[in-house]
């Protein structure tokens, strides 16, 4: 049955290849799709040997069904990667996995958040909450976004073992990888506040930032915050929590750090990661230049 090496498969994710929750929902979820696209496609049960028989007019039917339901190049990509590990996996050390070119995708640069927008941003979270110790959690996990570079994945991960906050912090990023990352006193205050005003307990061994009902926080409920203040404040729609991270390395880079140790605070894998922010300073200047200079236009 699909189910079960779909399974299997979402196992080998997340204990092998330690993949992120979000990531494993994502490839389950192709997985689950490409395998009801097969079975009304080519009819009939899916299984292991009708997997090692398909072509790549297989996968270029399915993403022609996806393009239908609006799914565009970045996405269609990552879909496309995501299916060869499924098969890759399911074929073992014997598969035999469809070549097919994926859609090109323009890489975009991040939109840095400037300063005060990111503290203006904060600050109008903080006063729409329905509650005190919501609306200084928010902020908290919103300084510390923007003030240490976390996603929100790794905020959201720090359990109250990280209290008190001192100059730094030890942070669990991508496939387990850890980091050492500057805390801002403004951040580890704004984080000890909010600690102070939450109704209940944070121990050791419970998550940082809890919801509502006393459970970890849903990311969900943080960016649809940040989406009603961006809109409140006029920013664009890029303002995301995760533009928050941008606007750290984009300001440290123009602040003068170097690439590795900028590679280093954000725990990428590789500079080459790193170096996309090169490219948003320099826009950044041109900006500046444009706006600034007498002889620009």
């Amino acid at each position: 049955m699909p189910q079960d090496f779909i399974r299997e498969w979402d196992a080998h994710l997340a204990h092998e290849k330690r993949r992120s929750d979000h990531t494993r929902r994502a490839y389950v979820a192709t997985a689950e799709r490409f395998c009801a696209f097969l079975s009304e496609h080519r009819g009939g049960a899916v299984d292991a040997s009708m997997l090692a028989t398909l072509g790549a007019n297989h996968l270029r039917a399915y993403l022609a069904v996806r393009r239908d339901d609006g799914l565009g190049n970045a996405s269609a990509a990552r879909e496309l990667s995501a299916l060869r590990g499924f098969l890759r996996f399911v074929g073992g050390s014997n598969a035999s996995v469809p070549q097919l070119r994926g859609p090109r995708v323009r890489k975009g640069l991040p939109r840095p958040v400037a300063p005060d927008e990111a503290l203006a941003l904060a600050r109008d979270v903080e006063e729409k909450a329905r509650s005190g110790w919501i609306g200084a959690r928010d902020f908290a996990l919103l300084l510390l976004l923007y003030g240490a570079g976390l996603r929100i994945g790794e905020a959201l991960s720090l359990t109250g073992a990280a209290l008190p906050l001192g100059d730094t912090l030890r942070v669990t990023g991508k496939r387990g990888k850890t980091r050492v990352v500057p805390i801002l006193p403004a951040v580890a205050d704004a984080v000890a506040r909010y600690a102070e005003a939450c109704p209940r307990p944070i121990t050791k061994d419970r998550p940082l930032f809890l919801g509502a009902r006393g459970g970890a926080l849903d990311p969900g409920v943080v960016r649809a915050a940040v989406r009603s203040a961006r809109r409140a404040l006029g920013l664009p729609e890029r303002t995301t929590p995760h533009a928050l991270r941008h606007s750290f390395a984009t300001h440290l880079l123009a602040g003068g750090a170097d690439l590795r140790s900028l590679q280093e605070l954000l725990g990428h894998a590789s500079l080459a990661s790193t170096q996309v922010y090169t490219a948003v300073d320099a826009a950044h200047l041109l900006d500046i230049y444009r706006t600034a200079h007498p002889r620009a236009e």
